[in-house]
């Protein structure tokens, strides 16, 4: 099914700390990259703050990479590179993989996404923890149930410490796995990240 191209970016903006250090807003509130003070006080530059670690980028290539071979891609759109969710104006966040249905009337612009994708993916927490309420707990969950309330059917969340893997759906219970769980994507597509990370030579 074609996806419609047109041709803006969304950022916030808080007085003190400039627009770039913003991850996200959620909830009117807006949540810096972590360690985003050390930036403020010269210790060191966006550029270290901002990007990935290996581990965290492995994953995300790795997993993308699995699903780009195994899901129908004529029926879904599959994007990666923190692709940006803009649900209203309150609330501006990114998943590191998503897959959008393209029956849903997909426009694709230089803004962000403002359709729910189906799944949406995260690796890790990038945000300043001790600048939200329950640190990474607190955000991991808040920002589960935005998605899920704007219309994402399933949420899954891959942390590298400890390694774990927690699914939320919108009519299930939420559930945390070990790496070696076999988590239903969508259709009939199954994610055993253990086992993927051992096809590799990956030792984890």
């Amino acid at each position: 099914m074609p996806v419609a191209v047109a041709t803006a970016h969304r950022k916030r903006k808080k007085a003190g700390v400039p627009s770039y250090l913003i991850y996200e807003t959620l909830n009117g509130r807006p949540l810096y990259y972590r360690n985003y003070k050390a930036v403020l006080d010269g210790q060191k530059k966006p550029a270290e703050i901002m990007g990935s670690s290996s581990l965290q980028a492995m994953l995300v290539s790795l997993i993308h990479g699995f699903l780009f071979m195994h899901i129908n891609r004529k029926r879904y759109l599959l994007v990666t590179n923190e692709s940006g969710i803009h649900i209203d104006k309150n609330t501006n966040l990114s998943n590191d993989i998503a897959i959008f249905d393209k029956a849903d009337n997909l426009t694709l612009t230089n803004k962000y996404f403002d359709t729910a994708p189906k799944i949406a993916i995260e690796v890790d927490v990038r945000i300043e923890p001790e600048e939200f309420e329950g640190k990474e707990s607190g955000y991991v969950h808040e920002k589960t149930e935005r998605l899920l309330s704007f219309g994402v059917e399933t949420v899954i969340w891959i942390t590298t410490q400890p390694r774990k893997i927690f699914v939320a759906t919108q009519q299930q219970p939420w559930l945390t796995q070990n790496w070696d769980a076999n988590v239903p994507v969508l259709d009939e597509v199954i994610l055993n990240l253990a086992a993927l990370l051992a096809e590799e030579g990956i030792e984890f």
